[in-house]
């Protein structure tokens, strides 16, 4: 198991800053990192990998740092957003030469498990110049597992897949995670990350602007209501009971059915629901946030 620790890490290209101050721990499991296109995940990425030097503060693996170490690469996979490939090699010359730089004992095994893994088997023969942009990021994905990394970082793995190739390699990050791997991955994309990750890192404009369970995150902005949907057996009476208690802002009967409510005070409404609603004999029969989801959190975090 290994743990990638960055300690007020800053990265500037003469007067832009592209990362600022930013603080972060990735242990075992699936991180995913969030943000917008330019907030920059590609340069945090570059400086975990050990291929960039940060401009102020320290990033290490395993308390080792990472740039200028090059045995941490025996460690580490990186599958980059840009194209690093030799078009004219087959996508099994281009896994193996890569299997080959490690020095593994049989290079030769290693490429074909890693081209398995990735289901790319069927077109390993064929030259990379005919590869589709979904096809190119599975033999990326196959260098970068040849040699068994405790160590994943993937820089937007899933552009240019299809459905299926991206359920594919969704499953195949939970199960590296579930193996006990550090595993990161960024996306712009929102629903690819809630699929994957619950642990989440957003950067926002090059800082570090949440980290964790990204329910608990938004959870943590009390500035902003919790939105719910609740059905009850009598919901006119418990709309009206809720509006008495000072942690809920609003509540409006829906015409299909339920109550659609704002909390202004999570923690307070977590505790008076169920409490209120067993004093005045209402039964309980849904209670759903409606704003949970990584979308909502990360338009909050853009417009704090």
């Amino acid at each position: 198991m290994s743990t990638i620790r960055l300690d007020h890490v800053s990265r500037w290209y003469r007067n832009v800053v592209a990362v600022n101050d930013v603080s972060m721990t990735l242990g075992p499991g699936v991180t995913g990192l969030l943000g917008p296109n330019g907030a920059g995940k590609s340069t945090l990425i570059a400086m975990m990998s050990g291929f960039l030097a940060p401009s102020a503060g320290t990033v290490t693996l395993d308390g080792d740092p990472l740039w200028r170490n090059q045995e941490i690469y025996r460690k580490v996979g990186l599958v980059p957003e840009r194209e690093a490939l030799f078009d004219y090699l087959t996508g099994l010359r281009f896994v193996l030469v890569n299997a080959e730089l490690q020095g593994l004992p049989d290079p030769g095994a290693a490429a074909q498990r890693a081209i398995a893994m990735v289901e790319m088997a069927d077109a390993q023969d064929r030259a990379i110049a005919t590869y589709s942009k979904g096809m190119r990021q599975r033999i990326k994905m196959a260098a970068s597992l040849v040699h068994d990394p405790s160590v994943l970082l993937l820089d937007e793995p899933f552009n240019g897949m299809d459905p299926r190739q991206r359920m594919h390699l969704m499953q195949l990050l939970r199960t590296m995670g579930a193996e006990g791997r550090t595993v990161l991955f960024s996306s712009h994309i929102l629903e690819e990350v809630e699929q994957v990750a619950r642990q989440v890192e957003v950067m926002v404009a090059g800082r570090h602007a949440a980290s964790g369970d990204f329910g608990a995150i938004r959870r943590l902005m009390t500035d902003r209501p919790n939105r719910f949907v609740l059905r009850s057996a009598d919901d006119r009476k418990l709309a009206g009971v809720l509006l008495t208690d000072p942690s809920v802002r609003g509540v409006r009967l829906r015409a299909e059915g339920g109550i659609e409510l704002e909390a202004s005070d999570f923690g307070r409404f977590s505790e008076v629901l169920p409490r209120l609603a067993r004093d005045h004999g209402v039964r309980l029969l849904e209670v759903s946030p409606t704003d949970e989801s990584l979308e909502s959190v990360f338009s909050y975090l853009v417009a704090r």
